[in-house]
C-alpha cells in the first residue's frame, strides 16, 4: 500500500500502476511474460468491429458464449468495459507450455494419434506421482496471486481474473499490451516465446500510468510467409488473419458435438484433441528459437504425446474419467474422444482397426457411429458388402438432429 509521510491512506483507484511493477509481480507469480494496457485500448472500435463481422459471419460455430448480446444488441466480448464498466486497465500474462517433445508434423507411427500439446500438463507431486494439471486452475492461483501482491502495494479496488472462461478477448488484449502480433494463423505470437502459450488476464479498477497508458505494440512480423495457410489440411484459415471456426481441426475435435461433417474428416488426419499444426509449421516456434518451458507445473505427459490409436480406443468411460480426470481432454467428453478416434483410424489406412470400427457402427451416439462408418469405408475393401449398405446409413445419420445443438463450452460461467 502506497503511504504518504503522515502514514495517511491513498484511495487506491486514484494511485497509477506502472508496467514494469506489473511485469515484475507477474514474473514473481510464476508468469513467462506479462504486460499491461490502459482501457479502453487504442485498438478498440477496431477489434471490436472485426469480432461483430466474424460473428455475424457466422464463424464462431456453435460456441454461442461468443455471440452473447446485452439487450441493446451489443457483443458481451466486444469490448472490455461493456461487462465491466469500471476496469480501467488489463494486466495480461503469457505463459509458456512448449516442450522438448515432438511436434504433430514430424513423422509419427501409422497407428499414432494426437493430442493437442497444451493438453499434455501435468505436474509431479511431492510423493513423485505425475498427475494431470489443468491449466485454467494452475494459471489462475497465479492471477490471484498476481492480485494479492497488488492489494498489498494499492489497497482495496476492483478487480476480476480469467483464462479462457471470462467475457474478455484475450489476445486482443494482448498485443495492446505489448505482448505480440496476431498471426496469420490468428494466434498471438510472442516475439520471443512463440505461439505456444496461454493468456491469462486479470481486469482492474487501477488506472495506468500516463507513461505506461499506451504499451509498445509489437510490429507484425509475418511478412509474405503463409506456411500455416498451406498446411492447415481443412481450409479453416480462409485468408490470413481469418480463421473459420466450422472447419477448424480444434473446434471439431474438442467443441463440436455429434457427427462431424465428412467432407472433413480426411483433413482430420489423426488428430483426436486439439490441433497444432498451423503453430507447428510456424517459423517464430522453431526449435532453434522457441524456449522450452521450465515450468514445473505445465509438464508434458509422456503417454499423451503421440498415443496409440489402440490405446485410446480401449479405454471405456471409467477408464477415460480416471485418465483425464484433471486434464484439459475432459472437455472433448468420452463419446466425442471415441468419435475423434474413429475418424483417425480410418485416416491411419491400418486395417486391423476394421473389427473395432465395425462394432462401433453399432454405438448409440450419433457422432461415433458416422465417424466408424466413414473410416470403414476409408480403410477400402475389407468388410466391402457391409461397406457398402453403410454409407447410405451416414447420409441419414449425418441428417441426425442428436447431440448437434448448443454444447458445453469455454465461458459458459461467464459473469
Amino acid at each position: 500500500m502506497y503511504v504518504d509521510d503522515s502514514t495517511q491512506r491513498f484511495d487506491a483507484n486514484d494511485l497509477p500502476v506502472h508496467a514494469d511493477l506489473v511485469r515484475r509481480l507477474a514474473l514473481d507469480a510464476g508468469f513467462a511474460e506479462a504486460g499491461l494496457t490502459a482501457l479502453p485500448h487504442a485498438a478498440e472500435v477496431r477489434d471490436a468491429d472485426r469480432f461483430e463481422q466474424w460473428v455475424n459471419e457466422g464463424r464462431a460455430a456453435t460456441m454461442q458464449y461468443l455471440e452473447r448480446r446485452r439487450d441493446d444488441g451489443e457483443l458481451v466480448r466486444a469490448r472490455v468495459t461493456t461487462p465491466f464498466p469500471w476496469a480501467k486497465s488489463a494486466i495480461v500474462c503469457f505463459a509458456l507450455y512448449n516442450t522438448a517433445q515432438p511436434r504433430s508434423t514430424d513423422a509419427p507411427g501409422p497407428d499414432a494419434a494426437w493430442i493437442a500439446r497444451y493438453a499434455w500438463s501435468s505436474r509431479v507431486d511431492a510423493d513423485g506421482t505425475r498427475r494431470p494439471s489443468d491449466y485454467h486452475k494452475v494459471l489462475l492461483k497465479r492471477l490471484k496471486r498476481l492480485e494479492l501482491r497488488l492489494h498489498e502495494e494499492f489497497g482495496e479496488f476492483e478487480a476480476r481474473a480469467y483464462v479462457d472462461t471470462g467475457p474478455v478477448a484475450e489476445r486482443a488484449l494482448a498485443t495492446a499490451a505489448g505482448l505480440g502480433w496476431i498471426g496469420k494463423n490468428t494466434c498471438l505470437i510472442h516475439p520471443k516465446l512463440g505461439s505456444y502459450g496461454f493468456l491469462a488476464v486479470l481486469l482492474t479498477s487501477l488506472p495506468v500510468a500516463a507513461n505506461d497508458a499506451r504499451a509498445s505494440l509489437t510490429p507484425d512480423r509475418c511478412g509474405t510467409c503463409r506456411r500455416c495457410l498451406d498446411a492447415c489440411p481443412t481450409g479453416a484459415l480462409i485468408a490470413p488473419y481469418q480463421m473459420d471456426a466450422t472447419r477448424c481441426i480444434s473446434y471439431l475435435t474438442i467443441e463440436h458435438k455429434g457427427p462431424i461433417a465428412s467432407e472433413l474428416m480426411e483433413g482430420t488426419g489423426r488428430q483426436v484433441f486439439g490441433c497444432d499444426i498451423c503453430q507447428d509449421v510456424c517459423p517464430w516456434n522453431s526449435p532453434l528459437r522457441t524456449p522450452i518451458t521450465a515450468d514445473p507445473e505445465l509438464e508434458a505427459r509422456p503417454e499423451l504425446v503421440n498415443p496409440a490409436l489402440e490405446w485410446l480406443a480401449s479405454l471405456d468411460e471409467a477408464d477415460f474419467e480416471r485418465t483425464f480426470n484433471g486434464s484439459p481432454v475432459r472437455r472433448a467428453g468420452f463419446q466425442g474422444l471415441r468419435r475423434n478416434i474413429a475418424v483417425a483410424m480410418g485416416n491411419s489406412g491400418v486395417q486391423r482397426f476394421a473389427p473395432l470400427l465395425k462394432e462401433w457402427t453399432e454405438a448409440t451416439d450419433a457422432g461415433v457411429r458416422a465417424a466408424a462408418r466413414w473410416a470403414l469405408d476409408k480403410l477400402g475393401p475389407v468388410h466391402t458388402t457391409e461397406v457398402v449398405a453403410l454409407r447410405a446409413k451416414t447420409r441419414s445419420d449425418e441428417a441426425e438432429p442428436e447431440g448437434c445443438g448448443g454444447s458445453t463450452v469455454e465461458g459458459e460461467n461467464e459473469v
